[in-house]
Order: C-alpha cells, then sequence, then structure tokens
C-alpha cells in the first residue's frame, strides 16, 4: 500500500492536444477562442505544451492548419512549448514543412515542436482536392520524411544543389511522429524522432509499438535518445458519476458522426466493418482509450500508462460537453498532481 502511494505522487510531463472542437454548434470563431483560453490556462496551471491538430473538411473540428493556429496562440502565451500533433506530411512539400515550422521556431525560440502524421486527415474528396492521390503520396513517405529531417540538419540538396529551409532558428525545433501501430513507431526510430502512441484512437496498448520504436532508434542531430510521449483521451470531474456521464454523450456524439481523427492512413473497408453483436466490444475498447473519472481515478489509469510504456510524458485530450467543462477537467489534473507532489 505504502508503494502505491508513493507511485501515486509521481510528477507527469502533462500537456494538452486540442482537436479545436466546435462543441455544441459553436462557431469556428468561438472554437478557435476557446483554444486560446484553453492554451493561457494550461500554461497558466503548469501543463508544458500545448498541440494542436489538423483535420480537413470536418464539420465538428476547426483545425484546418496546426501552424496558423500556433502562431496566434505563440503571441497570446510564454513559455508552454507549441506543437502540431499532427502535420499530415504526405500532403505537403518537406521544404514547406520546414520553412513554416522554422519560422515558428524563430518567432518562438526553443517553444517549438514538429509532429508529424501520415494520415488523410479527411473525407475521400478533400483529401483528393488537397494533395491528389493520397495513396500515392503516402507510399512516398519515407522519401520525405529523409527530405525533412535533412532540411532540418541543413544538408538537404536537389539536383547536386544545397537547398536550406530559411529561416534558421538559433534554437532548434524538435521532431515528433504520432502514430498508432508499429509502422509509425519503425519511421520514428529511423529518422531519430521522437514517437507519440496515439492511444486515444487505438485499440492496442502501445507495448509493442513503443519497444520496436526503442529498439530500432538512431540518433539524430536533433535527438540522441528515444523519446516517447502517450496521447490520451480523459474527462475527470469532481464527481465519478458526471465524468462518466458526460464521456457517455461525447461517445454517442462521435457514434452519431461515424467519424475517427487518426493519424494513421485510412484502414481497408473490411477491418471497419461492423457486425450485429459488436456492442459489448466496442465498449470494452472506447473504455481502454478514454479514461473518465475523479481526479484521483484518471490519475491513477495515467499512472499505468506511465509505467506501462515507461514515459513521464502525457498529451491530454479532453473534449467535454462543453468548454467550461473542458477547462474544469484539465485544471482538476493540474491541482491534483500540486497537491500530491
Amino acid at each position: 500500500m505504502r508503494r502505491l502511494a508513493t507511485k501515486m505522487s509521481e510528477k507527469f510531463n502533462l500537456g494538452v492536444l486540442d482537436l479545436v472542437p466546435r462543441l455544441n454548434d459553436a462557431t469556428a470563431e468561438q472554437a478557435l477562442q476557446q483554444s486560446v483560453i484553453l492554451a493561457q490556462c494550461a500554461e497558466a496551471w503548469g501543463y508544458s505544451r500545448y498541440w494542436t491538430s489538423e483535420h480537413h473538411d470536418m464539420a465538428e473540428l476547426a483545425s484546418a492548419s496546426p501552424e496558423v493556429l500556433l502562431s496566434h496562440i505563440g503571441a497570446r502565451t510564454t513559455t508552454i512549448q507549441l506543437g502540431s500533433g499532427a502535420v499530415l506530411l504526405p500532403h505537403y512539400s518537406p521544404l514547406k514543412v520546414a520553412e513554416s515550422f522554422r519560422l515558428l521556431a524563430a518567432l518562438y525560440p526553443g517553444r517549438i515542436e514538429l509532429g508529424l502524421g501520415r494520415a488523410p486527415g479527411g473525407g475521400p474528396h478533400a483529401t483528393m482536392a488537397l494533395s491528389g492521390n493520397y495513396l500515392q503520396h503516402v507510399s512516398k513517405l519515407p522519401e520525405s520524411l529523409a527530405a525533412l529531417t535533412e532540411l532540418l540538419e541543413d544538408r538537404y540538396t536537389y539536383e547536386e544543389h544545397p537547398v536550406t529551409a530559411r529561416p534558421i532558428p538559433e534554437l532548434p525545433l524538435s521532431l515528433w511522429m504520432l502514430g498508432t501501430n508499429v509502422k509509425s513507431a519503425e519511421f520514428a526510430a529511423r529518422f531519430g524522432m521522437g514517437y507519440v502512441f496515439g492511444q486515444f484512437m487505438s485499440d492496442a496498448d502501445g507495448t509493442e509499438a513503443v519497444r520496436r520504436y526503442r529498439e530500432g532508434f538512431i540518433p539524430s542531430a536533433t535527438m540522441k535518445e528515444p523519446e516517447v510521449m502517450v496521447a490520451v483521451s480523459v474527462l475527470c470531474a469532481k464527481s465519478e458519476a458526471d465524468a462518466l456521464a458526460w464521456s457517455r454523450d461525447m461517445a454517442e456524439r462521435r457514434k452519431a458522426d461515424g467519424k475517427e481523427h487518426s493519424t494513421e492512413p485510412n484502414p481497408s473497408a473490411d477491418s471497419v466493418s461492423r457486425t450485429k453483436d459488436s456492442a459489448s466490444s466496442d465498449h470494452l475498447k472506447e473504455a481502454a482509450r478514454h479514461y473518465a473519472g475523479t481526479p484521483e481515478q484518471v490519475w491513477s489509469q495515467l499512472q499505468q500508462v506511465s509505467q506501462r510504456l515507461d514515459t513521464e510524458r502525457l498529451l491530454l485530450v479532453t473534449a467535454g460537453p462543453d468548454y467550461e467543462r473542458r477547462l474544469d477537467s484539465y485544471q482538476l489534473l493540474a491541482e491534483y498532481e500540486t497537491a500530491i507532489v
């Protein structure tokens, strides 16, 4: 029992992953203003980082361009790390991505973290409108990752001519790969990036992906040792009953929308087919991916994740039934950490 109490007092490196949801029919302007408020509050409450996502033509989200939102939030905060969770690299030129985030790193020295994903980030028509043949692009991801890392290390050439991603910040940005499977972990290891396991959108527990990442890690100019983060879905409330009720409500909304927000390529039609008796399985998967309860209960679950994957870096994804209770969830966990450390 004493050992549990000691473990429960461990301090995490907590961060925010904001999908910029349009809760309760909020306008895009309102959702973005709430993201600014969330980042400012997170900074005040001691969170280490604020990351935001990229999605396209999704009516319930207002986060198509993380670099633009991060620039805005950077001007309204002072110390919190700012990152993308994630820029969907198959859509873009590595040079353009490197330039955009180096510009951010020059604007906000020492604060920028570039997280990459390999998902389309939207439906098939939005994906085609954005960059054409997505499957062709994602098949070339190893080449894109190699080019991006070379650009960020100032050793990239095009037709044997040096090309530099400018401006060159005095303090380099850090590079991360987000994913839910072994493939993304292997990419992160191969190119010497940090790895973020997206538990909130995976049925796996992450142990195999993280193991493969650590075992295969090749040091790079910007990262000498393997670094792991875990993105988890949480909803914290003063009472367990409220947290569970609100979580059920949010799950029903997601089910009605029929949408998942992933950083991996779309699964095949066969892999997402449902049978009539799959409801209980879905509830179990939802429980494994989402932690709801009082601060003490959620903290205990986070501690289990931290121990399983051997990392103190946790990115918390909290939608909440409304913006006020979303903020409350983040604040309750921050206050609980302060009280027990």
